[in-house]
């Protein structure tokens, strides 16, 4: 088997996982539009409960998604090739599986938020396992390791906008960590202290 055989492979089960976890967090999404609402924080929040804005974000999304898929020009040497294939394989799937793997810890507690606001449901549980006994915010690292690893492993440019905003994501996490103070106190305090945000702790903190 040869080098751009492996590549095609990799890129076809990736799209699949891609596509099925895309599809898992939307249907995360829609249950979450079902069930009430609880804290709120943001002026924009109320968006998170509009069909119309997850069609249009989605249909936006896969348009620019579509539209930049064309390969960087880039011609890179067979030995470098593998070792963007092998790195590329290293962030995408373990990002991936951590980003499931957060979003399956949730459960019913999963919903979408935006820099604009965060939503709670009514009765929300605060997730401290899993993932969440890692860093506070598991799916966001999982998709910025994604994003990294979608650039070594598709070299498009529609990958190249992923790995350069990923990041932004982050600003979603003070509007949820807003709510999440506002609603759990002292609770969160204690979490919030022992877990870091975003990149796992490897000591303890005393």
């Amino acid at each position: 088997m040869n080098l751009e055989m492996i590549e095609t492979l990799f890129r076809w089960f990736g799209g699949l996982v891609a596509w099925g976890a895309l599809g898992f967090i939307l249907y995360g999404i829609w249950r979450g539009t079902r069930r009430p609402a609880g804290r709120i924080s943001g002026r924009a929040a109320g968006w998170l409960r509009s069909a119309a804005f997850y069609l249009l974000a989605t249909a936006f999304f896969l348009a620019l998604s579509v539209a930049f898929w064309k390969p960087l020009p880039l011609t890179l040497a067979p030995a470098i090739r593998s070792v963007a294939l092998v790195t590329g394989v290293l962030f995408y799937f373990p990002g991936l599986a951590f980003l499931l793997w957060a979003r399956l810890t949730l459960g019913r507690m999963y919903f979408v938020s935006t820099a604009f606001g965060a939503q709670l449901f009514a009765n929300h549980q605060l997730i401290k396992h899993g993932p969440y006994a890692i860093v506070r915010h598991p799916m966001y690292l999982g998709l910025i390791a994604s994003a990294v690893g979608s650039l070594l492993l598709y070299q498009t440019w529609t990958t190249v906008a992923f790995a350069i905003f990923a990041p932004f994501i982050l600003f979603r996490s003070h509007r949820e960590e807003q709510a999440l103070a506002a609603e759990f106190g002292e609770e969160w305090l204690a979490y919030s202290r022992c877990v870091p945000p975003f990149f796992p702790r490897f000591t303890k903190r005393k």
